[in-house]
């Protein structure tokens, strides 16, 4: 198989989900209004809830959503072969990922900007709430110590990447006060911009920085993370526009272009793709491609963190509502797309089988590194770039999208730990609940140690976790949908399906976590399984009561705009 031909292909699938099956879902299934009042207008604060322009919005929840899961994924689940990963990633793009991503932001639109936390209380119940923030509360843990650890180890490994990663604050900054103090023109700003972040990336790569081996006591990575964490704080309490929002608009640019050049790589060289299409000769102990392709593909295919981004922050961003479907289900459109690079980069940046076999050793093997490692091959020998400017391109892309859901991440579980505050009758403001939110994932981050290692500890369970929230966000957008009479299997197919691999493979990491003695994930991944089956009995009984039940706002296809504002 040559992979100009999967990326044609696979670019093909995914853009036609947006053009066709976006509009269908849009229009008949959540019935999106330009005439609704969006909590960014009802709520506005300056803060939290602020009009935003489309574009820009789509690059704060694209590049949130993205982060390294996307690449990583797809970069482990190609050791089962080449086709089932690329079907799953274009296939579940299109009907799963969209419809999840643009249900969820609809379901908190329409709830004024509640996350999807508050939404499940409403939706399936009180007990069934409590028991969805502890998944949500532990899923944001995961992301935010294991992307810590990520994003240290490739500013270790990849020293050409610390200049563009710490200057793109700079220019996120400025960008942001030119959109939104002095008004300056958009397209404009985002040529300035990402002519600056490519500026940053040749100079990273002239001037590498690397530290010494141990700083202020810390080995090299685990100074790193502090800085990490002190930033993502910093980030997560600043107004969205001030940082957030034009940090990552400027990143979702930047990766579309890195995604340009790895296709125009693609199309130039024409590389063939080494590695197999199924792969009769997996390594000893790699796991059985049923569920587990379906939860080590997470993200680029369906993301049960892509609900909470788009409840816990996109929602209360919207200017209007019809813009649900550029951010919401064209976000998951780039995510999809970066996913497909993932495969092609770890499939066809090797020379020969024997060359990748020797990176996919092992279940787990390839990740990031592969990524880096057969994307840079890639634009060298497609584009001519020198080997060093392609690695720090790609490698500053992982670890710009990590970052940026990190910050959004640390975000999302403030808001998470104020609402279990509300659950337990204490009220915390956003600066305990973020002193808090930074405790935790810095014990986490530490507990095995100085370098930071920690933080990968419970990262096993990730992909099983994420997938649940998935399951149980859809099920909050499917009695939303039945209460409203409004067609349902959309949401059902893609709900069951998500659900019945997440919790066999939630057994199957049960059997694989007792042998291996790990009593940590054992405990955790028992907690999250009877979590799991807990709401998804709750959730059942609330689409059968919603049969009979009609939700308290009129649909607006009936009611007149003077009811709906």
């Amino acid at each position: 198989m040559n992979s100009l031909l999967l990326a044609l292909l696979g670019i093909a699938m995914i853009l036609l989900g947006y053009l066709l099956y976006s509009r269908y879902l849009s229009s008949s299934v959540y019935r999106l209004d330009p005439a609704f009042q969006t909590p960014a207008h009802e709520l506005q604060d300056g803060v939290d809830y602020v009009p935003t322009n489309k574009y820009v919005l789509w690059g704060h929840h694209f590049t949130s959503v993205a982060g390294a899961a996307p690449i990583v994924g797809p970069a482990v689940a190609v050791i089962w072969g080449w086709l089932p990963a690329f079907l799953w990633v274009t296939l579940g793009t299109v009907f799963f990922a969209g419809m999840h991503d643009l249900g969820a932001l609809w379901a908190s639109v329409r709830n004024r900007g509640q996350s999807i936390g508050a939404l499940s209380s409403r939706y399936i119940g009180r007990r069934g709430a409590n028991l969805f923030l502890v998944v949500i509360f532990l899923l944001l843990l995961m992301v935010n110590a294991a992307f810590a650890v990520v994003i240290s180890g490739l500013l270790v490994s990849t020293p050409t990447s610390v200049i563009p990663t710490w200057g793109a604050l700079v220019v996120a900054v400025l960008i942001g006060q030119a959109i939104y103090r002095l008004r300056w023109n958009l397209p404009l700003v985002s040529l300035v911009g990402v002519v600056a972040l490519y500026a940053l990336i040749w100079l990273g790569d002239r001037f590498p920085v690397t530290l010494p081996e141990t700083v202020l006591g810390l080995p090299a990575e685990g100074f790193w993370i502090v800085v990490l964490f002190l930033y993502a704080g910093i980030a997560s309490v600043l107004p969205v526009w001030v940082l957030l929002q034009p940090r990552d608009y400027i990143n979702g640019l930047q990766l579309f272009i890195a995604l340009g050049i790895l296709f125009a790589s693609v199309l130039v060289a024409r590389p063939e793709v080494v590695a197999p299409a199924l792969n009769d000769s997996v390594p000893e102990g790699t796991p059985g491609i049923v569920p587990l392709l379906f939860v080590t593909i997470a993200c680029g295919a369906i993301s049960g963190f892509h609900g909470m981004v788009a409840s816990g922050t996109s929602s209360k961003q919207l200017d209007r509502e019809t813009d649900a479907r550029f951010v919401g289900y064209f976000g998951a459109v780039g995510e999809g797309l970066l996913a497909l690079g993932a495969i092609i980069a770890t499939t066809a940046g090797f020379q020969t089988l024997t060359d990748w076999e020797e990176v996919y050793t092992a279940f787990g093997e390839g990740g990031v590194a592969a990524f880096v490692q057969g994307g840079g091959s890639i634009v060298e020998h497609g584009l001519g770039l020198p080997a060093s400017l392609s690695a720090t391109i790609l490698a500053t892309t992982a670890v710009l999208f990590a970052a940026t859901t990190m910050d959004t991440g640390v975000r999302l579980q403030r808001f998470v730990v104020t609402e279990i505050g509300e659950v337990m009758g204490i009220q915390l403001n956003k600066w305990v609940a973020t002193l808090i939110v930074l405790a935790v994932a810095l014990g986490l981050t530490f507990a095995a140690g100085a370098d930071g290692s920690g933080g990968m500890l419970i990262w096993p369970l990730f992909g099983t976790t994420n997938q649940i929230m998935a399951g149980l966000t859809l099920s909050v957008v499917a009695v939303m949908l039945v209460r409203r009479g409004r067609p349902v299997l959309p949401a059902l197919v893609p709900l069951v399906f998500v659900l019945v691999m997440s919790v066999i493979a939630l057994f199957v990491q049960l059997g694989t976590f007792y042998d291996e003695g790990s009593w940590l994930l054992l405990a955790l991944d028992l907690i999250i399984l009877v979590a799991a089956v807990w709401v998804i009995i709750e959730a059942v009984g609330a689409m059968v009561r919603a049969r009979g039940e009609r939700d308290d706002e009129a649909d607006p296809a009936e009611a007149p705009v003077s009811a709906r504002r």
